[in-house]
């Protein structure tokens, strides 16, 4: 069964190992004003790649708004340390490890392999914008690879409800 997490709650428990090394805990130093969690779907995955060399190029100016970005796949150590060489993503903390138990428990939606170069499982994209609090800001999950945000509008975005005080929004039970 798929979970939804609903914007206005604390969000499940996250941690998982960095490419690099050390551990990234879910606001276990929390940034003054979020923490921006890109679910992704892997290495062999082009749209990710695009992505998330988005995000790193911008990541200034998430960190001038007091926003962490920090992106997380099922990937391994081995291929997720091959994301970050061949996509050249120095400076983005890049996850790897997340278990299927812990995909789903985020709502994520999973796929299996249709191509010898993807893995047996894994999870589809998702974007939590959690408070430092553990507080679910926004969430939005896909069930392909498209549809994604881009770094520019998103931190555009960010800067109003941080300056506006903008509230959550989607909190009405359906």
């Amino acid at each position: 069964m798929h979970e939804t997490l609903v914007p206005g709650i604390k969000v499940p428990s996250l941690s998982f190992p960095l490419v690099g090394g050390g551990d990234f805990k879910l606001n276990a130093t929390p940034p003054k004003n979020f923490t921006v969690v890109i679910f992704f779907r892997g290495l062999h995955c082009p749209i990710c790649k695009g992505q998330l060399s988005d995000f790193h190029s911008r990541l200034e100016d998430f960190s001038k708004l007091g926003i962490e970005v920090v992106a997380v796949s099922m990937n391994t150590k081995d291929l997720a340390e091959q994301t970050r060489q061949d996509w050249h993503l120095s400076d983005l903390k890049l996850g790897y490890g997340l278990t299927e138990e812990k995909a789903r428990a985020w709502g994520l939606y999973m796929s299996s392999a249709i191509k010898d170069t993807e893995p047996d499982t894994f999870s589809e994209p998702g974007m939590a914008i959690i408070r430092p609090d553990d507080i679910l800001y926004h969430w939005s999950v896909q069930t392909a690879p498209f549809g994604r945000a881009k770094a520019a509008e998103l931190a555009g975005v960010l800067k109003f409800i941080i300056e506006n005080d903008y509230p959550i929004r989607g909190t009405l039970a359906a």
